[in-house]
């Protein structure tokens, strides 16, 4: 069994009345929506058209909001209708990015996600969606599309169909009969500088500026809904905390293992800056989730597919590892245990493989948020380690100075080959070719479009100017050229990965 929708574009008049009634059905907040009606427009007065696009859950048969959850508060039955479930969920806000379809919404009441769940209470008892019940032209058709007897399944395999966003591979049970493409592409149609009932939320009105409208249809969207960006500062500020933390024990573990004495920076700067940035990692995680109080349920009511979950636990192998380092360390500098090679070289082993994972796997869960494609790149796991080396020796060449250590050449050496290869790989990344349209146009916003100023700036310029500030502490001297280096490189990843997440959620998926 497999429970889809059909909708029949050709007959929609746009009353709304599905809105109203799902809005009514389920006590849906002022301003949020779990179905809703897009308006565009084509052409120029008086030799204009106006085509309406109903939106919601597609209900996918490889739901990508279900697998990205951490609490399995989304859930697929066996029907194929996917659910969710209010009381496991803690607000993460990742089923929002996985979800290619803008589906999914942050209830103002219950600060919980919220969608279309196919009226899954009065399918049990065998009533229609309150959608349907309403819809004066039978357009909105549901029903078994494995049962080829069923209405649903005659009707879609009778006529053309077309479903949104199939390049990301979803599998769409939600299929459109005689839809115009500039209503299902939300790129075809940017949002117009003034809805018909109301204004585009500011961030969607910004974004429109920098799309390019066809120039033969005209099309623009005059009437969508609101859908800010679900993540913003913590995600950003987190990808550097942990990077700076994994990239610092990294650098050091790899120093025990060279039998490069860094001395204090060893034993105690390098695991502080991991427990540290672990810490920094956790704080930002929970406050950004729209129910901290339930923020343990990622242990309790794990889904082990979610990186999610996965990357919560490498962070907790990692800190524990960096917790260790740091008490072994203490101990030997204050003279409470002898310094034991064999210790520091379990450590380190130790130290490198957890402090990799908690820089990188950031790559696997972004991968999961199937919505942003800028996001996607199979270069973004070793990304991710470089930028951690370089802001992490960035932070140990700071350290070294204040220390008043004599020679740091592994630091610096690290921290402008570090830098120089997360430029090359920034150009390789935002100048070659995509994948997929949205990912170029994304790109374009970084490159040349709104962004286009802090990315070449600060993301790149100011990150050459840190390898070339430490490029003459590369026999180990002048640490305070290395210093400032070190400095330069935090604000640069800063400002990266601040246009990285806002560049990768701008595009509207709906």
């Amino acid at each position: 069994m497999r429970y889809g929708f059909a909708i029949d574009q050709t007959t929609c008049i746009g009353c709304h009345a599905c809105t109203v009634a799902c809005k009514t059905e389920h006590e849906v907040p002022v301003g949020q929506f779990r179905t809703w009606v897009k308006y565009v427009d084509q052409g120029t007065f008086p030799n204009s058209t106006r085509d309406f696009g109903v939106m919601r859950c597609n209900h996918c048969t490889d739901a990508p909001c279900v697998t990205i959850c951490p609490t399995q508060a989304l859930f697929q039955r066996d029907d194929g209708i996917v659910d969710f479930d209010r009381d496991r969920c803690i607000g993460c806000k990742s089923c929002m990015q996985g979800c290619p379809y803008d589906a999914i919404y942050i209830d103002e009441d219950t600060h919980t996600a919220a969608k279309c769940n196919f009226c899954a209470h009065r399918i049990d008892n065998d009533l229609e969606p309150a959608c349907v019940v309403v819809c004066p032209t039978h357009s909105i058709w549901v029903g078994d599309l494995d049962d080829p007897g069923s209405g649903i399944a005659k009707l879609v395999n009778s006529r053309p169909t077309q479903v949104r966003s199939p390049e990301q591979n979803t599998g769409p049970n939600v299929f459109y009969l005689g839809a115009e493409r500039a209503v299902l592409d939300p790129l075809a149609a940017p949002s117009s500088s003034g809805y018909l009932y109301s204004r585009p939320d500011p961030h969607r009105s910004e974004v429109s500026r920098d799309l390019a409208m066809d120039p033969v249809t005209k099309a623009r969207t005059t009437l969508n809904t609101a859908h800010p960006r679900p993540w913003g500062w913590r995600v950003t500020t987190y990808l550097w905390a942990k990077g700076v933390g994994g990239g610092a024990v990294l650098l050091a573990a790899l120093a025990l293992l060279a039998g490069i004495d860094l001395g204090v920076l060893t034993t105690i700067v390098a695991p502080a800056l991991g427990v540290l940035g672990t810490a920094a990692t956790g704080v930002l995680l929970i406050v950004d989730l729209k129910r901290p109080d339930r923020f343990w349920y990622i242990l309790t009511k794990s889904n082990f597919r979610s990186w999610l979950v996965l990357g919560s636990y490498a962070l907790a192998a990692f800190a524990a590892v960096s917790g260790l380092w740091l008490l072994y360390g203490i101990a030997v500098e204050t003279g409470l245990l002898d310094s034991s090679p064999a210790v520091w070289t379990v450590l380190a082993v130790l130290g490198i493989p957890t402090g990799i994972m908690v820089a990188g796997y950031t790559a696997f869960l972004f991968g999961q948020a199937e919505g942003r494609d800028l996001w996607q790149s199979p270069l973004l796991f070793w990304h991710l380690v470089v930028q951690a080396l370089m802001v992490g020796s960035g932070a140990l060449a700071i350290a070294a100075l204040l220390a008043g250590t004599e020679s740091a050449a592994l630091i610096t050496r690290t921290l402008v080959v570090a830098t120089v290869v997360h430029v090359a790989m920034l150009v390789l990344e935002y100048c070659g070719r995509h994948a997929t349209k949205a990912a170029a146009v994304a790109a374009h916003l970084v490159t040349h479009g709104r962004y286009a100023r802090q990315f070449w700036a600060a993301g790149v310029a100011l990150a050459l100017l840190g390898a070339v500030l430490a490029l003459p502490s590369w026999g180990g001297g002048l640490l305070a050229l290395a210093a400032l280096g070190g400095l330069a490189v935090q604000v640069a990843l800063l400002t990266y990965e601040s246009v990285f997440v806002r560049a990768g959620q701008d595009l509207p998926l709906s």
